[in-house]
């Protein structure tokens, strides 16, 4: 392990100064920081841990990521990483439902699906206050697709079954796309609970009151929460209502977009990894 002492001003996150910056080479090498420092810097490999600021370290003190009490997970590209070839096939089907329901060519289709995606946060909450679309019938229609390459992620698994905490799903996508993806992985039977688009009346993140109706239904003391989603702007509204925040990391244009705000307090390349990091120092 590597101990670099600060060459320049000392870096202060809420006003706790960090004198040291630590680079773990393993598992090991963390525990035995979190068990010996209070505040520092940490920086490894990239494989979990980022940082907001702009000196891309982390500045955290880790020991409070041991009471965290509820761990809140989206679904697409969190707990997965092919979106793309997910969410093509779902983008197909709204490019095919919207053609045929407002009578428009294919082209046209996906101009109008683009568009409500970035103004209403969601194709389907455009789509209902323009359109009057049935969202049931339009989540059907969209989610029935065929992910069968998706495999059993073991190691997720693994990660979710040590986990000493309460797990949900939250997603502005369908319950059956909840279960159709988790049966997939292997995950379906680990979580406490899931809130779906339907759960919040449609009403999709990041807006702030399917966050208020998600707590509220399971109960979750936000100030002991963890919220990780892969779209940056999501995390603001978790933020606001007193959860820690974890940006999965993504070079999608409206993944990345605003994730250098400072209401998000880590970056996180991997969950299983984040995961594992985490199972540790909660023994350590």
């Amino acid at each position: 392990m590597i101990i670099r002492k600060q060459e320049s001003t000392n870096y202060t996150n809420n006003t706790k100064t960090f004198p040291k910056i630590y680079f773990p080479n393993n598992y090991s090498d963390v525990k035995k920081i979190i068990s010996t420092k209070k505040n520092f810097l940490f920086q490894g490999n990239g494989n979990s841990y980022g940082d907001t600021g702009s000196n891309n370290h982390l500045l955290v003190s880790m020991k409070n990521f041991k009471k965290i009490e509820y761990f809140i997970f989206d679904l697409d590209g969190v707990c997965y990483l092919q979106l793309s070839e997910v969410f093509g096939r779902v983008s197909k089907r709204m490019g095919e439902y919207i053609s045929k329901k407002l009578n428009v060519n294919l082209t046209k289709a996906k101009e109008i699906q683009t568009a409500y995606f970035h103004e209403y946060n969601t194709t389907l909450n455009g789509l209902m206050l323009k359109h009057k679309i049935d969202p049931h019938e339009f989540l059907k229609y969209v989610h029935d697709i065929d992910i069968s390459f998706l495999e059993k992620d073991k190691i997720l698994r693994e990660e979710l079954i040590k986990l000493k905490a309460k797990k949900y799903i939250f997603t502005n996508g369908s319950h059956d796309h909840v279960l159709n993806v988790t049966k997939h992985l292997g995950i379906n039977d680990l979580f406490d609970g899931t809130f779906d688009i339907t759960d919040s009346n449609f009403l999709p993140k990041p807006l702030i009151e399917p966050y208020e109706m998600l707590i509220k239904k399971f109960n979750i003391n936000p100030k002991k929460a963890i919220f990780i989603d892969d779209i940056a702007k999501n995390l603001e509204p978790a933020k606001k209502i007193g959860m820690k925040t974890a940006w999965l990391i993504n070079n999608e244009y409206w993944g990345k977009k605003d994730s250098d705000q400072n209401y998000i307090d880590l970056k996180i390349e991997n969950l299983s990894s984040f995961l594992k990091e985490i199972n540790i120092l909660k023994t350590a």
